[in-house]
């Protein structure tokens, strides 16, 4: 039973393509952006309550430096999907560069052996 589950949690692993990379990439920037949005209409809801202006920029100053620490606690599963397609990606990329540079160190010996 445990190599159904572990063949079923290696399976997403070995999804990694750049296309995921690039929508989990733009899904975790938009998360961010929200959050942001998020915290900047607290921040001006709060100042309207207690009577102060609050301006826009300020409030998404304020709102994009208390997002930044707050994505990573909250986004962490997407993040670290990010981070797992990055390094599947960067290992294969690697595995080509090998295979190539294997098969060019073939060719250049079986060039010069002819000879």
């Amino acid at each position: 039973m445990s190599n159904s589950s572990s063949s079923s949690q290696a399976s997403p692993q070995r999804q990694h393509t750049k296309g995921t990379l690039v929508r989990d990439i733009i899904l975790f920037t938009v998360a961010r952006l929200l959050l942001a949005a998020l915290i900047a209409g607290v921040i001006i809801g709060a100042g309207m309550l207690v009577g102060v202006q609050v301006y826009l920029l300020v409030a998404l100053l304020f709102a994009v430096l208390i997002a930044m620490p707050l994505s990573f606690v909250l986004f962490k599963p997407l993040r670290q999907r990010i981070n797992a397609g990055i390094a599947a990606l960067d290992s294969q990329r690697r595995q080509q560069r090998a295979d190539l540079e294997a098969r060019l160190r073939g060719a250049q010996q079986g060039d010069t052996g002819g000879e």
